[in-house]
């Protein structure tokens, strides 16, 4: 639906171009939206079209032929609606799941400010943009990330497409019937080449670190991790770490208490071996997955037994040469 929605320049806004004053006022309004809409004669000043960088005045008054909802209070639910492209780096889709490559830098959710860049923004707008999520009619359901991985590592984010994909997928997160595997390249030469890491783990909250004690203490929580080292070169090995607990920055901590900190780490890691290597963000990657789903899984069930990797690594590439990420 859209109505007439008129807006008068005050003083302040005086000698703006008319697209940033349009940008600021609606800010849900896509850039390349915005352009369009005033290309069409559906932003006019007033009662004429006008150029985009037409200076505004005092007094000037606007008319936007423009649909309601562009006109919401920003929240992370509508942030969608800003997302022009919508820029996803699909792994494998069907009608319940949607598998994507998170980058590293990309956010899962926005973190306290209003940001339309966050993977769950560019997964609704890809399928309202499809028509295959209809926000309008569905009141009680939005596409949404069954998990998350922290801003700086790359890998697979399982997204649900309808509520029942969601609650399948919930469960069998919870009940550990979803295998991952991590590849990270870290400092030195992991010793045995393949073996299994359990500690006690302790979260900080307030400073969002952990910290690993070698015996139970109140307040810790076990962590497991499985590696195996898949290549060396020079001062780095590349390794794949399997998860049998989920800790906060359970790989990165427990590498580095073994004493093979992850190569760009700036938290756990070692400031002069990364600068050395002029990385910055953890060298980890969520790569593949496997549905493992010993038990019945319902519309999922299809899905038993399928794994999924990601294309490429940069680290792995980079420091490694390796561009096939096929490891037997």
């Amino acid at each position: 639906m859209h109505s007439m929605k008129e807006l008068t320049v005050k003083n302040n806004d005086s000698g703006q171009r008319l697209d940033r004053f349009i940008g600021k006022a609606v800010p849900l309004l896509p850039e390349s939206l915005l352009q369009k809409y005033i290309r069409l004669k559906r932003i006019k000043l007033n009662g004429k079209g006008a150029k985009r960088d037409t200076r505004l005045a005092a007094g000037d008054v606007l008319q936007l032929y423009i649909n309601d909802e562009f006109f919401e209070k920003p929240r992370e639910e509508n942030s969608y609606l800003k997302v022009g492209t919508p820029r996803l780096t699909i792994v494998y889709e069907d009608e319940n799941i949607l598998l994507l490559d998170k980058k590293p830098g990309v956010l899962c959710h926005s973190a306290g400010t209003w940001d339309y860049n966050t993977l769950i923004a560019n997964v609704q707008a890809y399928m309202a943009q499809k028509g295959e999520w209809k926000p309008k009619e569905e009141n009680s359901f939005a596409p949404a990330l069954c998990n998350r991985i922290d801003r700086n590592t790359g890998g697979i984010v399982i997204a649900a497409k309808n509520a029942e994909a969601l609650r399948i997928l919930n469960e069998k997160i919870r009940d550990r019937e979803i295998e991952k595997f991590y590849l990270c390249a870290v400092s030195g030469r992991p010793r045995p080449a393949s073996g299994r890491l359990e500690n006690y783990l302790f979260k900080d909250a307030k400073k969002n670190q952990v910290f690993i004690k070698d015996k139970p203490e109140p307040g810790c929580k076990t962590a497991v991790t499985e590696y195996r080292v898949l290549g060396r070169k020079g001062q780095l090995s590349l390794v794949e770490c399997r998860l049998l607990t989920g800790r906060t920055h359970q790989i990165r901590a427990q590498m580095a208490h073994a004493g093979w900190p992850l190569l760009g780490d700036g938290k756990y890691g070692r400031e002069r071996f990364n600068k050395d290597f002029g990385e910055n963000g953890q060298a980890l990657y969520s790569y593949r997955l496997r549905f493992e789903f010993p038990t019945d899984a319902g519309v999922l069930e299809y899905l038993r037994g399928k794994e999924f990797r990601v294309e490429r690594v940069d680290f792995a590439e980079k420091n490694f040469g390796v561009t096939e990420l096929d490891f037997e």
